[in-house]
């Protein structure tokens, strides 16, 4: 995946993960916190990092037959 800005909005993000902005704010509230890396930018406006995004999800990816 390549992204073509260097930060991202929730509502970006959530297409790109192809879930419901309502599910990546909560994310951001969760305790622990859950989701990649977040910046907040005011009280109201929130954006990610599509380098961070892309760490994140590099991380979570799973080989079956590799995780023995």
């Amino acid at each position: 995946m390549t992204f073509t800005k260097p930060f991202i909005s929730t509502e970006e993000l959530a297409a790109v993960l192809q879930v419901d902005p309502s599910t990546v704010r909560r994310w951001r509230t969760a305790q622990p916190l859950q989701g990649p890396p977040f910046i907040n930018l005011s009280e109201r406006v929130t954006v990610y990092s599509t380098e961070d995004v892309q760490h994140w999800l590099t991380a979570r990816r799973v080989v079956p037959g590799a995780a023995k």
